[in-house]
């Protein structure tokens, strides 16, 4: 009785707030369809060919894209920053535990916003030089508060990622064969060494077949030529989001070693594993399969938290859609459809986190 009592109070609710915003909406005649699409963006973006009579569409389309891309990047590298850092937390070594110490402890009790601000004017605008007096190391590399312009390709994109699945594909069979031949023989085989001599060899043949090459960029006058420049705005949002989230992994990856039981680390000392074979082989798998939903936690956390980004004027979705508000389009669907996109993101995220715990589990008899 009292379930259904809170049911009906929920759904009374839910249809006061339905027919208050359909009143409203009644009566200040606001749109409230996706007609708004079709009208011109009035605004171009930064290092996009877009112009100001592209459809609305085409910048949501840009944005979502933006914000795949500082996703992506930063879940990748804030795992891999956050999992050597919380290993560096348990290192008998004095020094690397009290960097990894202090790099937690800083990082996780910044709020993120202050660490982006601090990250955009103190560092890219103000400690970056301008483009006359750009760094070069290296002469690969041209880093000005204009952006950093680096090293990149010239061909086909999906051809080079099709030589990259290639090269992926070629490293897990020789691994596997490896693995093969290892456990028939009782032979020690340098797997990683041969994967990755397979994986370069692959990919300097796929490079040479198909005729890419390598373009460098060089200062020019009021920017830089040649290469690929990353946006400032896009280096601040994306390193504020690896340090933010890799101190919260750091920690998840050390509780998660600690729950490994001692026998395990015993175990493989009695079989005089060395200690990076012993956390690559016994440690680490045990230590992810209690991590993998915290992991994924944060994950989901920064690809929320990319929308931050807005504050620095770097175009993803919140910042297209707060300008297509701005210029006249209406407020309500605009939102609405950022937020649907937001929550498409985040399920398909959590999809393949929990595909990969399932894969992790364990599977009792």
């Amino acid at each position: 009785m009292l379930q259904f009592f809170i049911l009906l109070s929920v759904a009374s609710v839910l249809y006061w707030l339905w027919n208050n915003y359909r009143l409203n909406v009644a009566q200040s005649k606001i749109p409230t369809n996706f007609q708004f699409l079709d009208n011109p963006s009035s605004f171009s973006l930064p290092g996009n060919a877009l112009d100001q009579s592209a459809p609305v569409r085409r910048a949501f389309v840009q944005g979502l894209l933006n914000t795949l891309r500082v996703s992506i990047a930063g879940i990748l590298l804030a795992l891999l920053i956050g999992t050597l850092v919380g290993i560096g937390r348990l290192s008998k070594n004095f020094a690397v535990r009290t960097v990894s110490g202090t790099y937690v402890e800083i990082l996780r009790n910044l709020p993120l916003l202050l660490l982006l601000t601090f990250m955009n004017l103190a560092v890219v605008l103000k400690l970056f030089p301008r483009i006359e007096s750009a760094w070069v190391p290296l002469e690969l590399f041209v880093i000005s508060n204009r952006g950093i312009a680096i090293p990149w390709f010239v061909g086909s994109g999906t051809t080079l990622l099709i030589i990259l699945g290639c090269c992926i594909a070629a490293m897990i069979l020789v691994s596997s064969c490896c693995k093969v031949y290892s456990n028939r023989t009782g032979k020690k085989v340098r797997t990683i060494l041969i994967s990755g001599a397979v994986f370069i060899v692959v990919m300097v043949a796929g490079w040479s077949l198909f005729g890419f090459n390598l373009t460098l960029p060089v200062v020019n006058e009021r920017g830089s030529l040649g290469g690929i420049r990353i946006d400032p705005s896009y280096f601040a949002l994306l390193v504020s989001l690896v340090l933010y989230t890799s101190s919260h992994v750091a920690e998840i990856v050390r509780g998660s070693i600690l729950a490994v039981p001692k026998g395990q680390g015993e175990a493989a000392d009695a079989i005089a594993l060395e200690p990076i074979k012993k956390m690559q082989l016994v440690i680490l798998p045990q230590a992810f399969r209690v991590a993998m939903p915290a992991l994924g936690n944060q994950s989901l956390n920064l690809i929320k938290n990319s929308s931050l980004g807005a504050a620095i004027s770097y175009f993803e979705l919140t910042q297209i859609a707060q300008i297509t508000v701005g210029n006249g389009s209406p407020a309500v669907p605009a939102f609405t459809l950022t937020l649907i996109v937001y929550l498409a993101i985040s399920l398909m995220s959590s999809l393949i986190i929990n595909i990969v715990n399932r894969r992790l589990a364990l599977v009792e008899r």
